[in-house]
């Protein structure tokens, strides 16, 4: 990172911190937003108007974290408190892929958290605006919420409780069921299970009951299934990697369909888990974990796996410390990160399958039994690494390009979860193509929280 971005970076704090500033002005020929800290218009929450937001100088975003009691949004530059809003329960985290909102895990369903940061197109550019953020009053109703995935331009809810996916509109999630709905699918037996759908229509849902889980099967657009695998036991997690391959974690390795085909890529063990994973949109290669031992009650393993889905082969690194499945994260330029229970961040080449370096971060600490306690949890954007440390009560945001920790701040609460939440123009206005309340619905109808794997 060169010395102008991070004086840019300090800058940036001064200006959010103190006031908005007026953009420069649009182009006549087009309707223009309001400028120079006007208001514009938000989308409608449960069918009322969102709170109007004054327009500011630069993209916002904001960091939300989960704690016993609520949530709370920080501004991502300043690190500054923006709000608190309480909510009761284990809260789970997961962007909504709009760049504005966020889905909630709550008893009931997936309640929509509007993190009160946007941006508009305006032809050549953007205008980006705040408001106070508001966990509003939408909720995408399910039994036992579980994985969430967005991905071009909509997101996939899945839950465990009745086998159920959901398939929204990115871009609507704020409107509620009956303007987001793109499609749903009930699987034959209800799981702890994820889905994802790709650009193209693509459904890939994994296969299970409440004992065992064992599989994926593909759908195309019109719920035809035109694939299936069965060699995946305990089958957990997918992500999407460049060119849309969708890689999901096995107890003996992954599953990769990519181009309408499925491979099994096998663990160099006999046993070798891969439970929770983190994919680049730039890098064909996944980050996840890597668990060796199947008698253990709580691994802490010191190996990743690198899945090439080009090829459908893992390769092993080795760390100089272990972690947990909330230390794994991808750069803005599709390095691996791992964040270890020395404190630090191992940054890992995923085209060489080497570790670079380790930036320290924070104290050393250690995995809690129970895998919804508090542990250091990290999140990037923009160059950015944000690393959450519950025993200190503390945040920090890293630099990973000079691995300098250019902002911190003490929270007033114990951090869980965490998420950055990015304004995203293009997504915010693209989303998905279909009509909403275009659903489809074929077939009937152990959990492991989304995330977990233990």
């Amino acid at each position: 990172m060169t010395t102008q971005l991070r004086a840019h970076r300090r800058v940036l704090i001064a200006l959010i911190a103190a006031f908005p500033l007026a953009l420069t002005a649009c182009s006549a020929t087009e309707p223009e937003p309001p400028v120079g800290g006007g208001a514009a218009p938000s989308p409608a929450h449960d069918g009322q108007p969102s709170a109007e937001g004054t327009e500011v100088a630069a993209v916002t975003p904001r960091l939300v974290l989960s704690h016993d009691g609520g949530l709370q949004v920080l501004d991502a530059t300043s690190l500054e408190p923006v709000a608190d809003l309480p909510a009761e329960g284990f809260l789970r985290l997961n962007p909504a892929g709009d760049g504005r909102h966020a889905m909630v895990s709550v008893a009931g369903g997936f309640q929509v958290l509007d993190a009160g940061t946007w941006a508009v197109p305006h032809g050549d550019h953007s205008h980006y605006y705040t408001a106070e953020p508001v966990l509003t009053d939408v909720t995408y109703p399910a039994q036992a919420p579980g994985h969430v995935v967005s991905h071009a331009g909509g997101v996939t809810l899945f839950d465990d409780g009745t086998g159920t996916v959901t398939v929204l509109d990115a871009a609507q999630v704020a409107v509620g069921p009956e303007g987001a709905v793109l499609r749903s699918y009930t699987a034959p037996a209800a799981h702890h299970g994820v889905a994802v759908e790709l650009a193209d229509g693509t459904l890939v849902v994994t296969e299970g009951t409440e004992e065992q889980r064992t599989g994926i099967r593909v759908l195309d657009a019109d719920g035809t299934q035109t694939a299936t695998a069965e060699d995946c036991p305990g089958v957990h997690g997918a992500e999407v990697a460049a060119g849309e391959a969708v890689v999901a974690g096995c107890e003996d390795g992954v599953l990769v369909y990519a181009d309408g085909q499925t491979t099994h890529a096998d663990s160099p063990d006999d046993y070798g888990r891969i439970g929770n994973q983190a994919a680049s949109p730039d890098s064909p290669i996944v980050l996840g974990d890597y668990k060796s031992d199947p008698g253990a009650d709580l691994e802490r393993p010191t190996r990743v796996s690198l899945t090439d889905t080009r090829t459908a082969e893992i390769t092993l690194v080795d760390l100089p410390a272990s972690y947990t499945f909330r230390s794994l994260a991808r750069g803005d330029g599709g390095e691996a990160l791992v964040l270890g229970t020395d404190g630090a961040i191992h940054v890992i080449d995923p085209e060489a399958g080497e570790l670079e370096r380790s930036i320290p971060v924070i104290d050393t600490w250690e995995e809690p039994q129970e895998w919804q306690q508090p542990r250091p949890t990290i999140a990037v954007a923009d160059g950015t690494a944000y690393v959450s440390d519950p025993g200190a009560q503390a945040i920090y945001a890293v630099d990973l390009a000079s691995g300098e920790v250019w902002n911190s701040a003490d929270l007033s609460v114990v951090p869980n979860e965490l998420i950055v939440i990015r304004p995203d123009a293009e997504a915010a206005e693209g989303g998905r193509e279909g009509d909403a309340h275009d659903e489809h619905d074929h077939g009937g109808h152990e959990h492991e929280e989304h995330g977990h794997d233990d």
